[in-house]
């Protein structure tokens, strides 16, 4: 498959290259590592709503739920002890990325997704022997600094690999690693309910040693990327590596860029002072937008607690177990979708409809609860019509985001940053979206039981809010070499006036 070469630049330049068996074994191997992250992002909802597991930990939700059977339905499962073992996780992980950074920047994306393969490896031991909850918040910790390694490197590793035409989809290959995680943790917390004995959830939890060494194997495996080899002075060797994930031999055009982007980031002493200048402002922006709206769209709390939503919707064990099966296989195709479609018909494109479609699905599923619950929580087991209905609107919403702000909140950001911020600026992507993960996370139980069926509005009107932020001010990236993305900036009608035309002065002549 050829590529790279018939996109043309606002510079001119383009570069010689195909999409080679290496670089699409070597991206699809490294996107190994979202199967962390959406394990864990599966699995923690599904045996929460496990009864063994919640007698076993949390035993006045235990009761709360079994007194409670049929009435306030918002607020059974509301318990700041039980969101804390969920959201301890991404606490850890804000945390981590900051020590990712350096050491991804200092040594090289390949360390920093071994060392999160390891913590995670090391999370997953504590989690399936755990005997009270101290155990499950240690290993939900260490389960947090392995993947916020994990995010911090992950998306570099494939945006610095991938040819600039087909980097969108390689990169959204991370995303469909998630989704794969998160299917694969409902199917297994489906099967794990039904052992007798009620020990199932040990499997659910342990089980995350799977994809961990799926995760260290792979990452053992692979070669650093061009970048970081330069970043670290080995400039024969990135050559070769270069030559080898094109599949040319004419590769000088992008390695001088490489190299002279290198050079500017040698003389950047401290990258995270340097995100504050206004040539970054853009970026930054983005840095801090981006993760903030991923986590308003709902989506990672559908995910964290859909077998409790269901469950709290009135389905049955196995049918809010196997409704969570169903929106991962939603999740999975559409992603799928994404990639096809996200070189072709571009980031901006998917971000707006995406959000269009989640708007309109949560207004149905507001409706569809009110009319239901309305505002006292108390009814009886949905018809299976009805629950059939939510769960409809359910997944239309997942896959409005598998294939729009799930992927692209981590491809985007991982593309817009120069090398001589990009390690620092990934760090911010990483934590921000860590934080009101570990924010939403832990206030989610506690708003649907304040809310009520108005927490589906509050996500909708946050919709609202980001279409108009991404029509406004996102300017498309696709088919951009990653090196050369700073022009996109300098053209667009409002980021213009921070981006200097040069390095020393602004549009208006000023000094930045």
């Amino acid at each position: 498959m050829a590529g790279g070469g018939d996109m043309g630049l606002s510079n001119g330049k383009k570069y010689p290259g195909k999409l080679t068996r290496k670089v699409l074994v070597t991206c699809i191997v490294a996107a190994m590592g979202g199967l962390i992250f959406g394990y864990d992002i599966g699995i923690s909802g599904g045996v929460t709503s496990m009864a063994p597991f919640l007698e076993k930990f949390f035993p006045a939700v235990y009761r709360k739920q079994a007194r409670d059977a049929g009435t306030n339905q918002y607020c059974k499962f509301n318990s700041q002890t039980l969101t804390m073992f969920t959201s301890s996780l991404y606490l850890a992980a804000l945390l981590s990325s900051f020590v990712a950074s350096a050491v991804t920047r200092k040594y090289g994306r390949k360390p920093s997704m071994l060392s999160g393969g390891i913590l995670f490896l090391i999370g997953s031991a504590f989690n399936g022997a755990a005997v009270n909850v101290a155990m499950l918040i240690v290993g939900r910790i260490f389960l947090g600094l392995g993947i916020g390694f994990a995010n911090q490197s992950v998306p570099l590793y494939l945006s610095e690999t991938a040819p600039y035409k087909y980097r969108g989809a390689l990169n959204i290959g991370f995303q469909m690693s998630i989704t794969i995680g998160i299917l694969a943790a409902n199917v297994l917390n489906f099967l794990f309910a039904k052992i007798e004995g009620g020990w199932g959830w040990r499997l659910s939890l342990g089980g995350a040693a799977v994809p961990a060494l799926i995760f260290i194997a792979g990452s053992a495996c692979l070669p650093d990327t061009p970048n970081s080899l330069i970043e670290r002075g080995n400039h024969e060797q990135a050559k070769e590596q270069l030559k080898k994930i094109r599949g040319v031999d004419s590769v000088d055009r992008e390695f001088n860029d490489l190299v002279a982007a290198s050079e500017v980031s040698g003389k950047v002493d401290n990258p995270w002072a340097n995100l504050l200048q206004r040539k970054y402002r853009p970026q930054l922006t983005f840095a801090v937008l981006i993760p903030f709206f991923q986590q308003l769209t709902g989506m990672n709390v559908i995910m964290f607690y859909a077998p409790v939503l269901f469950k709290t919707l009135g389905f049955g064990d196995d049918a809010a177990l196997m409704s969570a099966v169903i929106t991962g296989i939603v999740n999975c195709v559409a992603t799928l979708a994404s990639i096809v479609s996200v070189d072709r018909l571009g980031r901006r494109f998917l971000f707006l409809e995406g959000g269009t479609q989640m708007f309109l699905c949560q207004v149905a599923t507001t409706v569809l609860i009110a009319l239901k619950f309305g505002t006292s929580g108390n009814s009886v087991d949905l018809p299976k019509w009805y629950a059939g209905l939510v769960v409809f609107f359910i997944c239309v919403y997942v896959a409005g985001f598998a294939w729009s702000w799930g992927p692209l909140g981590w491809l985007v950001p991982s593309e817009i940053f120069p090398l001589e911020i990009r390690s620092a600026a990934q760090s911010i992507n990483v934590s921000v979206n860590m934080l009101f993960t570990f924010f939403i996370a832990q206030i989610f139980l506690a708003m649907l039981c304040g809310l009520k069926f108005g927490l589906f509005i509050f996500f909708a009107f946050w919709m609202v809010v980001m279409s108009i932020v991404i029509k406004l001010f996102l300017p498309e990236t696709k088919g951009i070499p990653i090196e050369e993305m700073a022009g996109v900036w300098k053209t667009h009608w409002f980021w213009k006036r921070y981006v200097a035309e040069d390095e020393n002065t602004t549009p208006n002549g000023g000094m930045v």
